[in-house]
């Protein structure tokens, strides 16, 4: 993330001083630890811009949702936060000198202020801030695992990933698994910077992987893979910023591909809130089938299956059961559902909701297609014995 690369640095020399029983200076802890670049008041932030949450606020502003926030702590200390609306308790961390939890949170949930043209997409929810790690780049997947096994513990329904691991275990693969019985909706970004990395959960199953984009629509992480489903702004951002000290206070530009997920689990929460009774694979559908597809149409190993979109998430009329792309389980292996391209921005919402029924159908009709001339491949074309003569 950008500005944190020497504040990294000072902490390691830091953590070296007392590890050798040497006294830290208070002014060099301070200084080690995020500080607001100051309040931001210019044009609204582009990745506020392309998610539109206010459009989607007389709908849904993710009331009754709690988002968990697993990284570097959140420091709810920051003004746009509202009273009452970080959780505490066991195992919550409402401090932050990293910086980038208090970012992230900030994009999920932050208050509209006057003061400021930034806003968090889903100001309704309420955050559960979890700290795991404190070190620049990823964690231990044990560490992570526990942190997740919390958010369970305390009924977090949506779990942000904000700072992924750059490894895997068996303990992390089996919090995972729990969260899926419990109904809990894991979101994690594919953060990796080089050709090769992986970052995980972000690639275990059942986790939905969110790819970074510019503001020209570019991947910004090197990270690729089938597992990425959707992706989000993760370069130039705005967002609060740790260190405010109970005022108004922000970062800029901060560029993380982790902070993609934070747009995706903030329009999850939205989802989740107008759409009370979906399980986590129905909130996924609904984000990847209303997604804006790439020039192909198809999935891109490191945009998923296009780029969010909020209004229509909530708003589409989607029939219970619909699959997300790569259709059902139960049509084979090799079936497709290409989905449909999402509604365009500007229209009337009736007739938005319209097409993005009528995308889900078509979608819907090109899985059976597909799934249909398969099977008759391998039948050699033959009529099935359930056919009449």
């Amino acid at each position: 993330m950008v500005g944190f690369a020497g504040k990294s640095a000072v902490a390691g020399c830091a953590g070296l001083m007392a590890l050798l029983g040497a006294p830290v200076p208070a002014t060099a802890v301070a200084e080690q630890c995020a500080n607001p670049t100051g309040t931001y008041t210019a044009a609204v932030p582009w990745g506020q811009r392309l998610i539109d949450p206010a459009r989607v606020w007389p709908l849904s502003r993710g009331t009754g949702q709690l988002v968990a926030v697993i990284g570097t702590g959140v420091d709810g200390g920051n003004g746009q936060f509202a009273r009452g609306q970080l959780v505490g308790g066991q195992g919550t961390e409402a401090e932050d000198c990293d910086g980038r939890g208090t970012i992230a949170a900030g994009i999920v949930g932050a208050q509209p202020d006057p003061s400021t043209t930034f806003a968090g997409i889903a100001p309704g929810v309420k955050l559960l801030p979890l700290r795991y790690t404190q070190a620049n780049g990823g964690g231990d997947p044990g560490q992570l695992a526990s942190a997740i096994e919390t958010a369970l513990n305390r009924g977090a329904g949506i779990i942000l990933i904000a700072v992924p691991a750059a490894s895997d275990s068996p303990a992390l693969s089996g919090a995972v698994s729990r969260a899926r019985e419990k109904g809990a909706l894991i979101v994690s970004p594919a953060a990796g910077t080089q050709q090769g990395q992986t970052s995980y959960p972000t690639a275990t199953p059942g986790v939905l992987a969110v790819g970074s984009t510019n503001q020209a629509g570019e991947a910004v992480q090197a990270e690729s893979g089938s597992y990425l489903g959707i992706s989000a702004p993760g370069a130039e951002l705005v967002s609060t910023s740790a260190g405010a000290g109970g005022t108004v206070a922000h970062r800029w530009p901060v560029s993380d591909p982790g902070l993609a997920a934070a747009h995706v689990a903030g329009v999850a929460a939205l989802v989740r809130a107008y759409h009370p009774g979906l399980s986590p694979e129905q909130v996924v559908a609904r984000l990847t089938l209303t997604a804006h597809r790439g020039p192909g149409g198809g999935h891109d190993p490191r945009r998923g299956w296009g780029s969010i979109d909020a209004y229509a998430a909530v708003s589409a009329a989607i029939p219970a059961g619909t699959p997300g792309p790569g259709g059902p389980p139960s049509v084979g292996p090799d079936s497709v559902v290409v989905p449909a391209a999402a509604p365009a921005r500007g229209g009337a919402d009736k007739v938005s909701g319209v097409l993005a029924l009528a995308g889900v159908a078509a979608a819907v009709a090109a899985g059976v297609v597909v799934a249909a001339v398969r099977r008759g491949k391998r039948r050699g074309w033959r009529p099935s014995r359930f056919v009449e003569r």
